[in-house]
């Protein structure tokens, strides 16, 4: 299978890196395939970034261009990658191609030429996350719904999967549509419902977790306003934030300006097996803010170590987790700090809330949703003792 997504990747001294969590999940599908090849491009400039690409995977590097807001750069190199795609293609038997991107669309073309089985992949609202990104650029605006029309096209022809039952309804009218959930979290990761009640709301701090990427999309400052209006009523309250991006410095700054250093720890970039499952494990509370989502994977990350959530209700997140989280509408500050509030104070509600994140995050492990890919593709799954299996 290959693979394809408008991601950035870099060369280091042990591999290839990635520089989204996605990644993960594409290697892990790996090991249940003969063999993967993910097509990205790749930074000129080497050095590590989080997520290295292991196992049965191969890397092929396309042209790097800057962005794609700015399409007059970025077309040569994107006719470059045109060649490298095609002879990609003869060694794969099927394709995934993730968008809706130029490129993407462009590849359906070459791989239906080669005839190779096609797939097409979306993981969020792509008209709306570019509107969020930038919000005065009117011709991207355009672009993006342009692009989103195409792959609905497409979409027609070819099997879509998609993050999330919201993306599931835009793209009802394709030819099969499969909705998973990109979970990272394993079987063996869920906490017992014992150990999750062992949580105390009594004791001199209640940290409030947050996780993700600080762009604009994901509102980070937003959480400044929520925490402010918490500690009006308990100076309790500490938020962690675990995420790097293009907002981080912009959020340190405002941290400092609005007095709240003592109430805030801003952590960077914290790695699942380098601390961040103990800090699912050891706060009080997950804070999710965003104005566009599919289903974000660190709810399910907080569901299986039993931590009580507020989530933003934007994308498909209502639909994916029920009444698992507390959910809110976005750019609101007071409802979320009325819902934590709720949490603190309320063991019920908790004792609901976690046993319902618990139960969800079963059923969308890693390994679960690699089987629902696999299924829906008709490809045989490699078992553990290495012979495929229906």
């Amino acid at each position: 299978l290959a693979v394809y997504t408008d991601y950035v990747y870099r060369r280091g001294e042990d591999g290839i890196f990635a520089e989204r969590a996605f990644a993960l999940f594409l290697t892990k599908l790996a090991e249940s395939l003969d063999g993967m090849v993910i097509l990205g491009r790749l930074n000129p400039e080497p050095g590590q970034a989080h997520y290295r690409l292991t196992g049965n995977v191969e890397f092929v590097p396309l042209p790097h261009y800057p962005s794609l807001g700015r399409p007059l750069e970025a077309t040569p190199s994107m006719l470059r990658s045109l060649g490298r795609f095609w002879r990609a293609l003869d060694t794969v038997d099927g394709v995934w191609l993730l968008g809706p991107y130029l490129l993407s669309s462009i590849f359906v073309v070459l791989a239906a030429l080669r005839r190779k089985r096609i797939f097409l992949g979306v993981r969020q609202d792509f008209p709306r996350y570019v509107a969020s990104r930038h919000p005065n650029s009117r011709h991207l605006h355009v672009a993006a719904r342009m692009l989103e029309g195409i792959f609905r096209a497409l979409a027609r022809l070819y099997p879509v999967i998609v993050v999330g039952p919201d993306l599931a309804r835009r793209y009802r009218s394709s030819r099969s549509v499969l909705s998973i959930s990109v979970s990272l979290v394993s079987d063996r990761d869920i906490v017992s419902l014992e150990r999750a009640r062992e949580r105390s709301y009594e004791g001199a701090e209640r940290r409030l977790l947050s996780v993700g990427r600080l762009d604009e999309e994901k509102n980070p400052v937003l959480m400044l306003d929520v925490l402010a209006a918490l500690l009006a009523h308990d100076g309790r309250w500490r938020l962690i934030v675990c995420g790097e991006g293009p907002l981080e410095e912009r959020l340190a700054a405002e941290v400092s300006r609005r007095g709240l250093d003592e109430h805030v720890d801003l952590r960077g970039y914290v790695p699942i097996d380098g601390g961040l499952g103990d800090l699912y494990r050891e706060s009080h509370a997950l804070l999710h803010v965003s104005f566009t989502e599919g289903v974000p994977q660190i709810l399910f990350e907080a569901f299986a170590a039993g931590l009580p959530t507020v989530a933003t209700d934007v994308g498909g997140v209502a639909e994916a987790i029920g009444d698992s989280a507390l959910l809110v509408a976005p750019a609101d500050p007071v409802a979320p700090a009325e819902q934590l509030g709720r949490i603190a104070r309320d063991p019920e509600l908790r004792e609901r809330l976690i046993a319902s994140g618990l139960a969800l995050a079963a059923e969308h492990t890693t390994e679960a949703e690699c089987r629902r890919i696999a299924h829906f593709m008709g490809v045989p799954t490699r078992s553990s003792n290495g012979r495929a299996s229906g």
